[in-house]
């Protein structure tokens, strides 16, 4: 595989398709207080620290809640609907479970809070899980990259983090990281140590042999 030492997963709109969940949520937390919430409003926060995306929220629709009641709520409500059913992101878990044969170290790298990640980090063979409830900074900061590479004992120089969202990638490249973007709801733009595919699907641990990622700086 490479000469990646590890691989490093994103989870929302990467290896499961929750964006309708927290859209969903979104709107309804806007309803209560009898305001709009557009999509385009909530594009704006795909990817991103959720006390942040609070805070935005909180602004936006000028609440009076806190931005720490405002996750609450979106966690709570998005942790309902998994419960309810896992909507994977096509070749996902193929991928997680065929890189895990090799013997490739992974970690999930998440926003998402504990609550929704573990459950979730269960099924599949991770050896490290970093949520958005234990790192100082969130993405787009390289905290979590920097803590999951830490975890493993790799140098994250050496991994490949997977991103669906501008401000992962960012935080994988911040940290040192080389991307492979798996664009979904919103558009990554190219950048140096990063290489883009239009699907998981059908890729397997044998294709990162020739993977090819622009490793100019």
């Amino acid at each position: 595989m490479s000469d990646f030492a590890a691989v490093l997963w994103d989870l929302d709109g990467t290896i499961v398709d929750t964006e309708p969940l927290w859209v969903a949520a979104e709107t309804e937390l806007a309803e209560r207080h009898h305001k709009i919430w557009t999509i385009e409003d909530a594009l704006q926060l795909v990817g991103s620290d959720l006390l942040d995306s609070g805070e935005w929220i909180r602004e936006r629709l000028g609440l009076t809640m806190s931005a720490v009641e405002i996750v609450d709520f979106l966690v709570e409500r998005v942790v309902v609907g998994l419960s309810a059913h896992v909507p994977w992101r096509p070749g996902a878990v193929e991928l997680v479970r065929d890189l895990a044969e090799v013997g490739v170290p992974q970690a999930l790298v998440t926003m998402s809070y504990t609550a929704i990640a573990q459950p979730i980090a269960e099924r599949l063979p991770f050896a490290a899980v970093v949520t958005g409830d234990i790192v100082p900074r969130g993405k787009p900061h390289p905290d979590p990259y920097l803590m999951a590479a830490e975890q493993l004992g790799v140098d994250p120089a050496d991994c490949l983090a997977i991103e669906d969202s501008p401000t992962g990638a960012a935080s994988a490249n911040a940290a040192g990281c080389h991307v492979l973007v798996v664009p979904h709801m919103v558009t990554v733009p190219p950048a140096p140590r990063r290489t883009t595919v239009p699907t998981l699907e059908d890729l397997t641990a044998a294709d990162f042999r020739t993977l090819r990622v622009n490793n100019s700086r």
